[in-house]
């Protein structure tokens, strides 16, 4: 099984494309017909699977670009997944919907709104599945690493469903293709290690003005507007909320002492590596497969997703807490009517 990520801006073709009728012509009938005349694939379109949503094309399209609103500083917001299996496979279209719920649970985005399509018209039977990144809370799927995990996610599933395994996906690409798998790989690592710079700068600096000033040695230069975006030695341009450090969470962490920054990354390095201990205390099978699966899942983690949530503001103990209030107003108006 082959598959592709590519990311768009507009709901409305890749919805359109992926459920209209395909017209195909051959070289000869496109110099002598019009299009009219053309080989047409009717019902090529099979929908395995709507998910938050329903309809058709223009109440999809609507339907999406209504959740689209809810986040709209992304430009492109639409993830089209293409997944091209072998002549040879045998197969059910309800292992082709459940194929579709492996790759919503491993890219985070079965809780959003997708529509998995299954296409007839070539020699290899393919699966598209359009989903929308942005979630019904404004959140957003992130593109990081597509390639190396849809690959990886392939040969898992080429087990699982018993299909034939591809050893060299590379072969099945045209040469566009390879150069826009080869760009994307580079994308990726230079995003990693551009997290990396800014995950050690947080964790050594001591106010924002620093941060920047360690991350211009790093040769990356931070820009600071409504949001915040960084320019690597490459001169490539990243939002940082693109990696996981958008403007609020870089202020939220430098909110707290560097003593405790360290100490916070530190326990959860410990965590980590206290993990796999206890998988090999537990002589239980399952739970050393569920204990292994979560590191694997630990793997994927956006650090700075786990730093944000470690560094949260301490409660302020001065603010009394809601149930509170509500409990006194209650039985404030509780003796109100009592007096009378």
């Amino acid at each position: 099984m082959i598959g592709k990520i590519t990311i768009g801006k507009s709901f409305g073709g890749c919805i359109r494309y992926c459920l209209e009728d395909k017209l195909e012509l051959t070289n000869e009938e496109k110099q002598t017909m019009s299009k009219q005349d053309g080989l047409k694939h009717e019902n090529r379109a099979e929908v395995l699977e709507y998910n938050m949503c329903f309809g058709e094309k223009k109440e999809l399209t609507r339907q999406f670009n209504e959740v689209r609103a809810l986040r709209p500083q992304l430009s492109s917001p639409v993830m089209h997944i293409t997944l091209s299996l072998d002549q040879e496979d045998v197969f059910t279209t309800e292992t082709l919907r459940q194929i579709g719920q492996d790759f919503a649970k491993e890219f985070g985005f079965e809780k959003n709104q997708y529509i998995a399509i299954y296409h007839q018209d070539t020699k290899h039977p393919h699966l598209h599945i359009v989903v929308n990144r942005v979630g019904f809370d404004g959140s957003r799927i992130s593109d990081s690493n597509s390639y190396r995990k849809i690959a990886n996610l392939c040969r898992k599933l080429e087990l699982k469903y018993e299909l034939k395994q591809v050893l060299n996906p590379g072969k099945f690409m045209t040469q566009q293709q390879r150069y826009e798998h080869s760009r994307e790989q580079r994308i990726d690592q230079r995003k990693e290690h551009l997290k990396q710079n800014i995950r050690d700068c947080l964790l050594t600096a001591t106010n924002f003005s620093d941060f920047v000033h360690k991350m211009e040695q790093q040769k990356i230069q931070v820009i600071k507007s409504r949001g915040i975006s960084f320019i690597d030695d490459k001169k490539m341009k990243v939002k940082g909320s693109e990696v996981g450090y958008s403007l609020s969470t870089i202020e939220k962490i430098l909110s707290h002492s560097i003593e405790r920054r360290q100490r916070l990354y530190q326990q959860l390095e410990q965590e980590k590596k206290q993990s796999p201990k206890i998988a090999y205390k537990q002589q239980s099978k399952s739970l050393s497969f569920s204990i292994s699966k979560h590191l694997e899942q630990q793997k994927n983690l956006d650090l700075s997703k786990a730093l944000e949530i470690l560094f949260r503001q301490e409660r302020d103990f001065n603010q009394t807490p809601y149930e509170l209030i509500h409990q006194k107003k209650k039985r404030k108006s509780q003796s109100q009517h009592l007096s009378r």
